[in-house]
């Protein structure tokens, strides 16, 4: 299946989807048509079944080098953020709970009910390393590099890297992406531990593919949804709270059609047929 757009690719290969941000000559550089479409296309992955999670990755040799530079010289003439509409995109993907904390870009990815897996394929920067840091995990290729890129235009560290890299890399780490804005490759990316899987060049799309392929094999659709409300709704939670709150979606998961055929396909030694989930809008 392929869905049509202007600056992406959308397309779903078996269960797996995958977001391609395709203006290569700006090195995937975000427009706000960029911005709405990948949104408009991360909740068609979440309202298909038959879709277990999404690659996020950029065409050619870069995975996304942030604001488009013609965007950016528009804000420092106003001195404001400037926004356009484009209602024929409008979109709200995931968190049905309706958390304020999964409002605004890219927080949102956190509230996306099915994974999100980054590809970084290239120079990830600004804009673009924010949306790297917010998905679920980064599969990075050993030449791709990230920088932060905010302290050399003057700015602070934009797009809620503050709370989420530190949550990744720690503060110290983190201020010193933060500070010197200096270029990481893939190799130290992995070692700081932001970077979950070490590509070989020109293979972590098809790595990160594989491993929703894998996971879609063996884990619940409903259980991988719910463990990713809980990573992210316990971040900021005391022990005591986050452990009622899981102890009461563990009695509702004793419940499901899920546990019964889980303990059915272990004792008969076979592959799990799990339900998929309907979360049509």
């Amino acid at each position: 299946m392929t869905q049509i757009y202007e600056e992406i690719r959308y397309e779903v290969e078996e269960n797996v989807a995958t977001i391609t941000i395709n203006r290569p000559e700006q090195l995937n550089a975000l427009t706000d048509l960029t911005q709405a479409e990948i949104r408009h296309a991360l909740q068609q992955s979440e309202i298909n079944p038959e879709v277990i999670g999404t690659v996020l990755t950029g065409e050619g040799r870069g995975f996304c080098s942030g604001v488009d530079m013609n965007a950016l010289g528009g804000m420092s003439e106003a001195g404001k953020r400037l926004g356009n509409s484009y209602e024929h995109l409008a979109a709200r993907p995931g968190n049905p709970q309706g958390d304020s904390n999964y409002e605004s870009s890219p927080a949102y990815f956190l509230g996306l009910r099915k994974p999100l897996i980054a590809a970084i394929n290239g120079a990830a920067a600004g804009l673009g390393f924010s949306y790297a840091t917010f998905c679920d995990m980064r599969f990075m290729a050993k030449s791709a590099k990230i920088v932060t890129s905010f302290a050399p235009r003057g700015l602070i560290a934009e797009h809620g890297t503050s709370w989420m890299l530190p949550k990744l890399v720690g503060p110290s780490n983190a201020l010193d992406m933060n500070w010197s804005s200096r270029k990481i490759n893939g190799e130290e990316a992995f070692r700081l531990g932001y970077a979950n899987r070490l590509c070989e060049d020109g293979e972590c799309v098809v790595d990160a593919q594989q491993y929703l392929k894998d996971i879609a094999q063996t884990s619940a659709p409903m259980s991988i949804m719910m463990m990713k409300r809980q990573i992210y709704k316990h971040l900021s939670k005391e022990l005591g709270d986050a452990m009622n709150e899981s102890n009461v979606w563990m009695d509702e998961s004793l419940a499901r059609s899920d546990f019964k055929e889980g303990v059915a396909s272990f004792v008969e030694r076979r592959s799990p047929r799990f339900e998929k989930i309907d979360v049509s809008e």
